[in-house]
């Protein structure tokens, strides 16, 4: 399934259910027009404009982009969709059943299915009025607008997405700050790992569930590649490739991998989501992702031959993580995780 998560397109779509209407104001491509005194504006998103009336309190997030984005605001939801399902039933008891983000979450959230397969009857038990999630429910929006008004967003449009949740909330002001102290945060990790830089600038970068199955992370296909440079690193890269190209993915061979030989460093965003309902943990979930690549790697005659690998300085990390979690939260955990494998311990 991660197949989606190495682009973050994990999930194929399908919900076919009509549903009834609920909701304050009008929502869609063309909302109804409020009253001059009512509390209502009008939000843009992937879909096109819905509107929002007074501050939302139920809100329902799909996907944990959206969730991490929620929570930077200072909101907590009352319906959640993960990207797998790690966990069957209501989360109650997130800090151990919501990978990274459940220690944040107080609210005990329904359970309301999967990012892109949500459950249309747990949403509706949830009373919502307000839905957000990722521009690939485009299909389903007339659907989820009838129930509440939706927004759905780009996945990583951290300052954009912040900004339109913050407006639908009526709490305008909660984005500048949320985006302003990820802003500091990468920042600061540009400083510390400036002697990482320095000594090893050329990095690999690749998701990857097996050998058999990698892609090429660059600066232009997701913000786990767009941050590395921002970083100070160079990403290395084959002949003739677009790195600006947001729709690129190339799958790499593992014969291929002796052309990366260049590179200093390499980071592999694991993924393993073959066997992932009920984790019991999150240091379970982090060792479920990473055990297999890493085992894969270690025993692999060509991988071990790159000069990465004979220095030690090849890195695993979850790939949830980089590329599930693109705000401000995230952002800060992935930071954490660079500097503490690529510095060296003191």
């Amino acid at each position: 399934m991660l197949m989606r998560l190495r682009n973050i397109r994990l999930f194929a779509m399908a919900i076919a259910t009509v549903l009834i209407a609920t909701s304050c104001g009008g929502t869609g491509n063309s909302p109804q027009s409020a009253s001059p005194d009512a509390d209502c504006r009008v939000i843009k998103h992937e879909a096109g404009k819905t509107e929002v009336c007074g501050q939302p309190e139920n809100v329902v997030v799909l996907g944990p982009n959206v969730l991490e984005l929620l929570l930077a605001l200072g909101v907590q939801p009352a319906g959640f969709a993960d990207q797998m399902a790690f966990h069957q039933g209501k989360y109650d008891n997130p800090s151990q059943q919501i990978p990274y983000l459940g220690d944040r979450v107080k609210s005990q959230p329904a359970n309301v299915g999967l990012t892109y397969t949500p459950s249309i009857e747990a949403i509706l038990n949830t009373q919502p009025d307000l839905i957000v999630g990722s521009q690939w429910l485009e299909k389903e929006y007339g659907n989820l607008s009838e129930i509440a008004p939706t927004l759905l967003l780009e996945w990583f449009d951290v300052e954009g997405n912040l900004q339109a949740i913050a407006q639908a909330l009526g709490r305008p002001e909660l984005a500048e700050g949320a985006i302003a102290k990820r802003q500091e945060k990468i920042a600061n990790a540009r400083k510390k790992l400036a002697p990482a830089v320095k000594t090893n600038p050329k990095v690999l970068m690749l998701t990857a569930s097996n050998l058999q199955e990698m892609v090429l992370i660059t600066e232009g296909n997701s913000f786990c590649g767009s941050l590395m440079k921002d970083l100070g690193f160079e990403l290395i890269y084959p002949p003739g490739i677009d790195r600006q190209d947001a729709n690129l993915r190339p799958p790499l061979s593992l014969e291929v991998l002796p052309q990366f030989n260049e590179a200093d460093s390499a980071i592999v965003l694991g993924y393993n989501f073959k066997d992932s309902s009920q984790l019991e943990g999150m240091e379970d979930f982090q060792e479920r992702q990473l055990s297999g690549i890493e085992k894969s790697w270690q025993e692999n005659a060509i991988a071990q031959s790159l000069d990465a690998s004979k220095a030690g300085r090849v890195y695993f990390i979850p790939a949830y993580l980089c590329l599930g979690l693109p705000g401000p939260i995230g952002t800060e955990l992935y930071l954490k995780e660079l500097e503490t494998q690529l510095l060296p311990s003191q």
